[in-house]
Order: C-alpha cells, then structure tokens, then sequence
C-alpha cells in the first residue's frame, strides 16, 4: 500500500486532485479538516474534552458542538485556538493512522490524506510520499473570491498567513502544478502515480 500525503495553500484546488485519484485509482481519501470534525461529534475521542475547555454552552440542541460558536471564540484567543489544536490534531492523527493500519489489512492499494498543515503536523511519518499541489497566487485568489465569496484583501491575507511557497517545495518529494489547464493536472498525477505502478 502507498500512502500519499497532499498538502498545499488555500485555493490550490486540492479537493481536485482528491477527486481524481478516488476516481481514477480507487484511492482512499482522508481529509484532515473533516476528521477534525468527526472526532468532536458525541460519544467521539475529543467531544468531552473540547466541551470542558469552552463550557457546556457550545453544547447545541442535538448535543453536537457548535463549531460556528468555538471558531468565533477562537479567532479573537489565539490561546484558546492553541489548546483547541492540541486536543483536536493528536486525535485526528491517532484517526488516520487507525485507518491506514485498517485499509493495508483490506489490501488497499492506495491511501491519500490531505492537511494544510501536513508538514507542520508532521504527518509525513505515515506518508511515503508527499505531494504538494501548486497553483499561481493569482489563480488562487480568483479561486477564493469565485467560490468562497472572499474579498480580494482577505483572499491575500489568507494566502500571506500560510506557509510559503519554499517550505512546501523543500519539504515535497512531488510537486503538481494544478493551474487552469486539467489534462495537464491529470498527466501529473498519473506520473506520479507511475513510480508506485510495481505495487
């Protein structure tokens, strides 16, 4: 089994390389943002511990967290949004790697979990392989403000506040530049797959 780690900025069109290799390869697709939901729902590994951090009022009527309430807290306590990714980033890796361990017992060929923060939370620990999915900044920013309604500005400071563009190059074993041409896209992805044809 081959495990590919995908990361890369806001609006490098991940989910479309995602897509792609459910697709074409049959790969099992992780995404790390979901997982960190998954892991707060009830009766999951970090619903007490996250209720006990912001008070019983994020509690909502279905008894599921209310996440809208939690990111508000946190986008203005840089402090709070600290202990909130201590809780919530062990579990998800703990998750994927219960997975993972799952999937090669089911003999699947291969696996795919995408992180912003791959790098950052060291996820290449469990990825054989890490591909990072660049696409030109203004791209990016047309991407944003078409499908996420953001203004040009905020768009910008999203971009400004991620890793840039080196780090995600110096720490890459594969690089797929996923501007606006697709078939290009898929050629990449279909290379990079080939190294691992003799699974």
């Amino acid at each position: 089994m081959i495990t590919i780690g995908i990361t890369g900025g806001v609006g490098a069109g991940k989910s479309t390389v995602l897509d792609f290799l459910a697709e074409k390869y049959q790969a099992y697709v992780m995404k790390a943002d979901e997982i960190g939901h998954l892991v707060m729902e009830p009766g999951q590994e970090c619903y007490e511990p996250v209720i006990a951090l912001f008070g019983k009022q994020i509690i909502k009527d279905d008894k599921t967290i209310d996440r809208r309430q939690v990111s508000d807290v946190v986008f203005s306590h840089p402090d709070m949004l600290e202990r909130l990714n201590e809780i919530i980033h062990p579990a998800v890796k703990r998750y994927i790697r219960r997975q993972l361990e799952l999937k090669r017992q089911q003999g699947q060929k291969i696996c795919v979990v995408e992180a912003a923060l791959l790098l950052e939370d060291h996820y290449q620990e469990f990825c054989d392989t890490i591909w990072y999915i660049h696409t030109d900044q203004e791209i990016r920013i047309r991407r944003l403000m078409e499908n996420r309604g953001y203004t040009r500005e905020k768009s910008i400071s999203i971009i400004a506040s991620q890793a840039p563009e080196e780090f995600f190059r110096a720490n890459a074993d594969y690089v797929v530049v996923n501007n606006t041409d697709l078939k290009e896209t898929w050629q990449q992805i279909e290379e990079g797959i080939r190294k691992y044809e003799t699974l």
